[in-house]
């Protein structure tokens, strides 16, 4: 299963790579590739003590949800401070299961 967000301007005819994040999966292994003019890498998602729970196509998110919810309550003022720098922020939200709603993101004021 490949999910792409993909953003090329219109007047580009062939693109070096796919610009935005692209995530391929496959049994036991999945890649995040996060890519814009300026960076690019990987992200690798593989059974793990925490991962192993969710089926291959979703892994990472699992992953990464847990790992930034870690992360964050690491309370670490050089996570913070290096979060805000690159202007990304988490937030835990619970499981459709837990509220019953349709876990849109939404709370009562967004």
């Amino acid at each position: 299963m490949n999910t792409t967000v993909q953003i090329t301007p219109g007047d580009q005819q062939n693109p070096p790579q796919p610009q935005g994040i692209t995530v391929k999966t496959g049994e036991d292994m999945a890649r995040v590739q996060v890519t814009c003019p300026h960076q690019s890498g990987l992200i690798y998602a593989v059974p793990g003590d925490r991962s192993w729970v969710c089926t291959d196509e979703l892994r990472p998110a699992h992953a990464m949800a847990g790992f930034f919810r870690e992360l964050i309550a690491l309370k670490d003022p050089r996570v913070e401070s290096l979060m805000q720098q690159w202007g990304l922020y988490y937030r835990s939200l619970p499981l459709d299961a837990e509220t019953g709603d349709s876990g849109d993101g939404e709370d009562e004021t967004g």
